[in-house]
C-alpha cells in the first residue's frame, strides 16, 4: 500500500472526475486521480468537442457560462487545445427562426451573449452553406471548440505538473472498503490506496465497485455516431454549427415559448426520431470537418443491445442530411466512430452515497464537456462538506 493518506480520491479520469480533481486541488487539497486505462478511452474522449452553454436549460447554462471561464484560464496557463470560435444555430424554417429569436430574448434577459443573423449573414459567415437551407441563425461567440482526444490528456499534464496532481494510470480499482475513518482502495487483491474521501466519477468503474447499485440506478446508456472527413484544403468552417435538428433537440429550447407547438408538428415515425439523430459540423486543427450525430437508448441492464458496430444506416441519413445543408470542398469520410455515455433518466445526474465517505458522481449525459468544469466546483464543495 503507498503511504500517502490522500485527502480525496477520484476514480476515473474523464472530464467530470478530472474537475472534480482540479478543483480539489485548488482547495490546496492531497489529491490523487486514478484512471484504469493508459489513457481516458470513453466518452469524454469519443465527444462532438464544443462547450456550448447555449443549449442548456437554466440551471445548467449557469454552470457551462462557468466552465468557459474555467477553460480559458487554464488555455492562458497551458495549451488544452481551447479554441473560442463561437457557436450557431442555424434555423431551416419560420418555425426554428422563431425559436431562435425567443432564445435570444431568454439570453439577453440572462445576460449571455449571443446576436441574431439574417439569412445573408449566415451566408456571408460559413461558406458552402446552402441558401435553400437556411433562413437565419443565432451566433454565440464566447463559445469554445475544444479537440477532445487532446484536451483531457494536456489537462492532465498541466495539473500533474503545475497542481501536485497525484495522476495514477493502467489501475483498475476492484474494490472500496471504509475502515477506521479511512477509504482503502484495492487493486489486484491488494490494498493500494487510502483517502479521506473518494469519489467514483467513471460509469464503468460504478458497474464494476457497486454492482447492484448500478443495475438499479436508472441510468440508461447512450450511443452516438460521428464521422470526420478528409482535411478540407483552403477552406475554413468558423465554430460550430448546429442545425434545425439541434434546435429541436436542445435543452434551452425547452423554455421557449413555441417549443411544444414545433415539437408536435413533428414526424414522429421518421428515421431522424428513431435514431436521435440531429446535424452538427464542426472543423477540427487539423482541418477534417466533423459531422454527427445520433442518439440510441437502452437501460445500463440491456446495454448489449446498442451493439458494438456502426450501424451503415445512421451513418448515410447523417451525411445525406449533412450534403443538403453545406457544400463541403470534399465530403471523403477519413474516419468514422461511436461514443457512449449513461444519462439518468429520472434526475439531471445521479449521485449516491453508498457509505460515509465515498460518493459516486456520473450520468452527467450530453453535459460532460461543457458543464462538468463548472458543476464539479460547487458539488465539490457540497461532498466535502
Amino acid at each position: 500500500m503507498k503511504d500517502t493518506k490522500y485527502d480525496l480520491i477520484v476514480v476515473g479520469g474523464g472530464v467530470l472526475g478530472t474537475f472534480h480533481a482540479y478543483h480539489a486541488l485548488n482547495q490546496k487539497l492531497r489529491v490523487a486521480l486514478i484512471e484504469k486505462n493508459h489513457r481516458p478511452i470513453d466518452a469524454t474522449v469519443r465527444n462532438f468537442g464544443q462547450v456550448v452553454p447555449s443549449g442548456m436549460n437554466t440551471k445548467w447554462q449557469r454552470y457551462g457560462r462557468e466552465s468557459l471561464e474555467i477553460y480559458a484560464s487554464i488555455q492562458k496557463q497551458f495549451d488544452i487545445s481551447v479554441r473560442q470560435q463561437g457557436t450557431v444555430y442555424l434555423a431551416s424554417n419560420q418555425a426554428e427562426l422563431a425559436l431562435l429569436e425567443e432564445l435570444n430574448e431568454i439570453n439577453q434577459s440572462n445576460d449571455y451573449q449571443s446576436h441574431l443573423l439574417t439569412k445573408s449573414n449566415c451566408i456571408s459567415k460559413f461558406p458552402g452553406l446552402n441558401s435553400k437551407y437556411c433562413r437565419g441563425g443565432l451566433w454565440f461567440p464566447q463559445e469554445l471548440n475544444i479537440d477532445p482526444s487532446v484536451m483531457i490528456h494536456r489537462l492532465h499534464q498541466f495539473m500533474v505538473e503545475e497542481l501536485q496532481l497525484d495522476y495514477h494510470n493502467n489501475i483498475a480499482v476492484t474494490n472500496i472498503a471504509e475502515s477506521n475513518g479511512e477509504v482503502l482502495l484495492y487493486s489486484e487483491g491488494r490494498c493500494e490506496f487510502k483517502a479521506t474521501s473518494v469519489v467514483v466519477c467513471n460509469g464503468s468503474d460504478f458497474r464494476t465497485l457497486f454492482r447492484d447499485h448500478y443495475q438499479n440506478s436508472g441510468l440508461q446508456v447512450v450511443k452516438l455516431q460521428m464521422m470526420a472527413t478528409a482535411p478540407q484544403k483552403n477552406y475554413t468552417l468558423s465554430g460550430s454549427i448546429l442545425t434545425g435538428s439541434s434546435i429541436r433537440r436542445y435543452e434551452a429550447f425547452q423554455e421557449c415559448p413555441s417549443y411544444p407547438s414545433v415539437k408536435a408538428a413533428e414526424n414522429s415515425d421518421s428515421l431522424e426520431k428513431k435514431y436521435g439523430v440531429h446535424i452538427l459540423f464542426k472543423q477540427s486543427s487539423d482541418g477534417s470537418v466533423i459531422i454527427g450525430d445520433s442518439h440510441e437508448y437502452a437501460p445500463v441492464s440491456q446495454e448489449d443491445k446498442l451493439g458494438f458496430d456502426l450501424n451503415m444506416d445512421i451513418d448515410d441519413l447523417i451525411l445525406n442530411s449533412a450534403k443538403e445543408i453545406f457544400d463541403l470542398p470534399n465530403y471523403r469520410i477519413q474516419r468514422r466512430w461511436q461514443g457512449r455515455y449513461s444519462q439518468c433518466i429520472n434526475s439531471d445526474i445521479f449521485q449516491l452515497r453508498p457509505s460515509d465517505h465515498v460518493n459516486i458522481v456520473t450520468g452527467i449525459g450530453g453535459k460532460g464537456m461543457t458543464a462538468s468544469a463548472g458543476f464539479a466546483r460547487e458539488n465539490l464543495k457540497n461532498l466535502l462538506n
